[in-house]
């Protein structure tokens, strides 16, 4: 199983919460929290909570499997892979990684490269 620690050498345990819901639920919290009145595919939460015991929570992440699907089908691919590459784009945000801008799209795209790869999942999945 791939860890956060494999992508970024991070010493301590990791956690995050992953939760499925549907395109109606995302919109909900895409306008609650980022004032955004309309359906996205991920959104991701950061805590940046560290815990006594050495474990640090990441942070939430919100993935509509109704946008997953309709995205695997317009680009012709499984609903494993696109929620695996939602998945990992999240984690790399939880991780302090944007794209924003050219350069940090660069280093984003890449790790997420990286991530895929380790999970030996490629756009033919």
């Amino acid at each position: 199983m791939l860890k956060p620690t494999d992508i970024e050498r991070i010493k301590e345990n990791c956690g995050i919460s992953v939760r499925f819901v549907d395109n109606e639920e995302i919109r909900r919290l895409n306008k609650k929290f980022r004032e955004i009145d309309k359906e996205t595919d991920v959104l991701s939460f950061p805590s940046g909570d560290d815990f006594s015991n050495g474990s640090r929570f990441l942070g939430d992440i919100a993935i509509s499997l109704e946008k997953a699907k309709s995205q695997s089908e317009e680009y012709n691919h499984s609903l494993k892979r696109e929620t695996a590459f939602l998945t990992a784009h999240s984690v790399l945000h939880l991780l302090g990684y944007d794209h924003m801008n050219a350069e940090e799209e660069k280093k984003m795209t890449k790790k997420q490269k990286i991530v895929l790869d380790a999970l030996s999942i490629t756009r033919n999945d």
